[in-house]
C-alpha cells in the first residue's frame, strides 16, 4: 500500500479523540487534520482545546469538554462529534494518569482515580460509540495501553494493572465485535514525550520518573504515526496491538 493510498484511507474519517488537550491526543489530532481526518477533540481543560482547534486552523476541528470518568459527558462527547458531522469512525481512549508510587505509601485517592480514568475511563468510551459502530457495521476502537501493560516494575502496581486492564478489555471487545466489522487497536507506548509525567505526585518517585523521561522520552509524533498506520489501513486488515519504546529504554 502505497502511502497515498494510506492517506486515502485516513482522509474524511470522523475521529474522536479524549485526552486532546496536550501530548499524545493534541499531536494525534496534528497529524489526523494533516492527513484529512475530522476530528473531535474532548479533554477537561477547555482553552487548551481551544487554542488547538485554532492552531489547526480549519472547519473539521472540533472542541468539547469532558471528564471521561463521567459516563454521560463521555456519552455526549460521541454524540457531539456524531451531530457535527454525521457520524463517528475512529474512537481512541487516549485520556491516563500515571500515579506511580509503592503500595505502602497508601496513596488511596490516587488508586482511585487511575482506576475511574484509566479503566472506567476507556469502559466509558467504548460505549459512547460501540452503538454507532453497530449501528453502522464499521468503525475502529484505539485503546491507549503502556509498556506499564507488558511489564510490571516497583511501584507500578495499580498503573501497571489499569494498563494490563486496558489490553484485557479491548481484546474481549476483539471477539465480540467479530459481527459488526469493527476494529480495535491496543497501543502501548514506552517514555514518549508528554504531560504524563507531571502525573506522578509521589515524592520522590515524581522527580525520578521527571529525570528518566527528561533524558530517554522520544517525541509524541511516535505515538501519532502508530495511529495512523492503524487507521490507513484496509478495512479487512485488523492492526491489534502495537508495543513500541525508546531505542535506548530498557524497562
Amino acid at each position: 500500500m502505497t502511502a497515498q493510498h494510506a492517506m486515502q484511507n485516513i482522509d474524511g474519517k470522523v475521529v474522536v479523540i479524549t485526552g486532546a488537550s496536550s501530548g499524545l491526543g493534541a499531536e494525534t489530532a496534528r497529524h489526523l487534520v494533516k492527513a484529512g481526518a475530522k476530528v473531535v477533540l474532548g479533554a477537561r481543560r477547555l482553552d487548551r482545546l481551544q487554542a488547538l482547534v485554532k492552531e489547526l486552523g480549519v472547519d473539521n476541528a472540533t472542541a468539547f469538554q469532558v471528564d471521561v470518568t463521567d459516563r454521560e459527558r463521555v456519552k455526549a462527547l460521541v454524540d457531539h462529534a456524531v451531530r457535527t458531522f454525521g457520524r463517528i469512525e475512529v474512537m481512541i481512549n487516549n485520556a491516563g494518569l500515571m500515579p506511580l508510587a509503592p503500595l505502602e505509601m497508601l496513596r488511596f485517592d490516587e488508586w482511585n482515580q487511575c482506576i475511574d480514568v484509566n479503566i472506567k475511563g476507556v469502559l466509558w468510551g467504548i460505549a459512547a460509540a460501540l452503538p454507532h459502530f453497530k449501528a453502522q457495521k464499521s468503525g475502529q476502537f484505539i485503546n491507549v495501553s503502556s509498556v506499564a501493560g507488558h511489564t510490571i516494575s516497583v511501584g507500578g502496581a495499580v498503573y501497571s494493572a489499569s494498563k494490563y486492564s486496558v489490553r484485557v478489555i479491548s481484546e474481549a471487545l476483539r471477539k465480540e465485535v467479530k459481527p459488526y466489522g469493527v476494529r480495535t487497536t491496543v497501543l502501548s507506548p514506552g517514555a514518549v514525550d508528554t504531560e504524563l509525567p507531571a502525573s506522578v505526585g509521589a515524592p520522590g518517585v515524581n522527580h525520578a520518573i521527571a529525570d528518566y523521561y527528561q533524558h530517554n522520552a522520544i517525541p509524541a509524533d511516535s505515538f501519532a504515526r502508530c495511529v495512523l498506520f492503524a487507521m490507513s489501513q484496509p478495512e479487512n486488515v485488523d492492526i491489534n496491538e502495537i508495543l513500541f519504546r525508546p531505542t535506548v529504554q530498557e524497562l
